[in-house]
């Protein structure tokens, strides 16, 4: 069981206001080891473990330096600075300010109010005592699907400050770059270089990488100078203004095949740490050259090529084990045999789609991909999720148009499941004020007043509640949309789209054309017929036989459809056809009460935080 956190270190800039960019850190009760592994701070004067900070049940602070190099404290009270030499001890107060090295690296010491110490242990402990279900209270505990099931389902990140349990079957960035990778391309929105460098150092010894980003042009330019020699950059061109590229995927080529990761977290420390956030990523092997029976182009494959080729990265060149030079572009992953993928790919690219081009993208290719779809009876006119971090300004004629294509399907008897209604999972101000990170978690909800408050939407707010994944001070980056019947669901979609007509497109001319603004990207899970064999070739693991005897069984297929079901569905989660997705929050979502406000970036609130902050800092 983790600590209470009963402190946290603010980081600051020079002129000692706070570095909205860089993560709080928390402290617990007991020692607490501060360096490298810990700070988002590329400088090799700062050791792994730089200082340790001891936190007392009574409130009072000792710091010790086990590092090679000083550290200056600054008393609150008379501003004072005090050198502290390696092996030292100090006793601090709370607002000291700490330079891990003198004259650098600002952080001011904040303790947390006693009442507030060790609040969010107490309420877990609350609801696993009042909650009536007991199986699904820290349902996460019991997700651990096996090796071969896990392309079939997501998972989400790890995130600090939570119990061990918390994070079973949660992955770390190291857990998804990792092996013998021969080339990557890195698409995402916003890149730390010094963090991602300093998380993954693997990064440095793989000999190409490439990095689709979304930045402006002040930090492509700061990227440009950081980043190391065996990177290079690609901003993909953005046609329509106020555009994004916000795709959030991996693509890692080794030696026996490709993986493909697409997930929701920027490539920053804090969405990597301390937000809720998923990800999914399936190996592929490479298609045999000497098959006289090659496979069949499938829809995962076309999906992504087709989204690859608008990309346009400048191509480069990688070295493969036995396969000497070749070019890394789109067509370059035409080489691999995606027959065995678990999910359809969901993307969005810029352009005014019109013909063939209409279902193509956006949520006209969610909807034409529902149609062909045939589902339960029990999903006739069942709800839907919407589940997102960041609200554009809608109107309710896209919000009815983007349901119409959220409500596609059929049953077996041909019968449409019909409209269903929506709900929209959005954190309130008081979630915000309580969370992990306090207020500053707001910085990653960022929608305005005039988005937010629009009469219309009252009808559809619901609360971010996650206890049973331990989520619920986890303030939400990851982005998903659903349809359920209780704990079932008809599909489900983990994607990079936030709820805007720049992401998902906006129809126009009479419904002949599709507006999109922005790159996206996402993954849809569906049911499907069971095959005999399982989906567990892997890049980084021998495998040679278990490929062997999938080849064996290739078409064989049995009746039995499999099932989506959320962690906390009561049945037979060993049954081969249920597939398990850890949704993190709960369902059915619970409405909004009169007193919930959402939350919206550009209001101010007086109220303090966990951290006694209040907002805008």
């Amino acid at each position: 069981m983790a600590h209470s956190q009963v402190a946290y270190l603010i980081p600051l800039k020079a002129d000692l206001k706070e570095e909205d960019s860089s993560p709080r850190i928390t402290l617990s009760e007991g020692p607490n080891i501060i360096g490298r592994g810990n700070v988002s701070i590329a400088d090799k004067r700062l050791s792994r473990k730089h200082i340790s900070i001891t936190v007392s049940s009574s409130g009072s602070v000792s710091l010790s330096v086990e590092g090679t190099n000083p550290v200056v404290i600054r008393c609150s009270g008379d501003g004072e600075r005090k050198k502290v030499k390696p092996r030292e001890e100090v006793l601090v107060s709370n607002d000291d300010l700490i330079e891990l090295i003198p004259g650098h690296h600002f952080f001011k010491l904040v303790l947390l109010p006693a009442e507030n110490r060790g609040s969010h242990e107490r309420a877990a402990k609350k609801a696993r005592k009042d909650d009536a279900h007991d199986d699904d209270v820290e349902a996460i505990r019991r997700f651990v699907p096996p090796n071969e099931k896990l392309p079939s389902t997501f998972r989400l990140l790890s995130v600090n400050g939570l119990p061990d349990w918390a994070n079973t079957s949660c992955v770390s960035i190291n857990d998804v770059i990792e092996g013998d990778v021969v080339a990557a391309i890195l698409s995402n929105y916003m890149v730390d270089v010094d963090w991602l460098m300093s998380a993954c150092p693997k990064l440095a010894n793989i000999s190409q990488v490439m990095v689709i980003h979304g930045e402006g042009d002040g930090r492509q330019e700061y990227i440009q100078r950081k980043k190391p020699a065996n990177w290079s950059l690609h901003k993909p061109r953005l046609p329509i203004s106020f555009g994004t590229h916000h795709s959030k995927a991996i693509f890692l080529v080794y030696p026996r095949g490709v993986r493909v990761v697409v997930h929701t977290a920027n490539l920053i420390h804090v969405d990597w740490n301390n937000k809720s956030q998923g990800l999914w990523m399936q190996d592929f092997p490479w298609k045999d050259d000497d098959n006289k029976d090659p496979p069949k182009c499938c829809g995962f494959e076309g999906d992504l090529i087709d989204y690859l080729n608008v990309l346009k990265w400048p191509e480069f060149t990688a070295s493969l084990p036995g396969r000497g030079n070749v070019k890394i572009n789109a067509a370059f992953f035409k080489k691999f045999d995606y027959s065995n993928a678990t999910v359809r790919l969901i993307a969005s690219v810029p352009g005014y789609h019109t013909g063939l081009n209409l279902k193509k993208w956006g949520h006209m290719k969610l909807r034409s991909i529902l149609q062909e779809c045939i589902f339960d009876r029990e999903f006739r006119r069942s709800p839907l999720v919407y589940q997102f971090s960041s609200l554009g300004s809608l109107d309710e004629k896209w919000l009815a148009e983007f349901r119409d294509s959220l409500s596609c399907g059929i049953t077996e008897d041909k019968t449409p499941l019909g409209p269903g209604d929506p709900l929209i999972i959005w954190p309130t101000v008081e979630d915000v004020r309580c969370s992990l990170e306090g207020y500053a978690a707001g910085n990653a909800i960022p929608s305005p007043l005039k988005n937010v408050e629009k009469p219309f939407l009252r009808k559809y707010w619901a609360k971010w509640k996650a206890d049973h994944s331990a989520r619920s001070r986890a303030m939400p980056h990851i982005k998903t949309f659903t349809r359920y019947s209780d704990q079932k669901l008809a599909w489900f979609l983990l994607t990079s789209s936030n709820l805007s007509k720049a992401a998902w497109g906006a129809l126009q001319k009479n419904n002949s054309q599709l507006m999109i603004r922005s790159y996206e990207l996402g993954v849809l899970f569906l049911s499907s017929p069971i095959k005999t064999q399982v989906c567990d070739f892997s890049c980084t693991e021998d495998n040679t036989s278990t490929m062997k005897a999938k080849q064996e069984t290739k078409d064989e297929v049995v009746k039995e459809r499999s099932k989506l079901v959320t962690m906390t569905w009561q049945g037979d989660k060993d049954s081969p056809e249920i597939i398990s997705l850890p949704i993190p929050y709960q369902l059915p979502p619970k409405p909004y009460s009169p007193e919930d406000v959402p939350w919206s970036w550009d209001r101010g609130y007086s109220k303090k935080d966990v951290y006694g902050q209040v907002w805008p800092r």
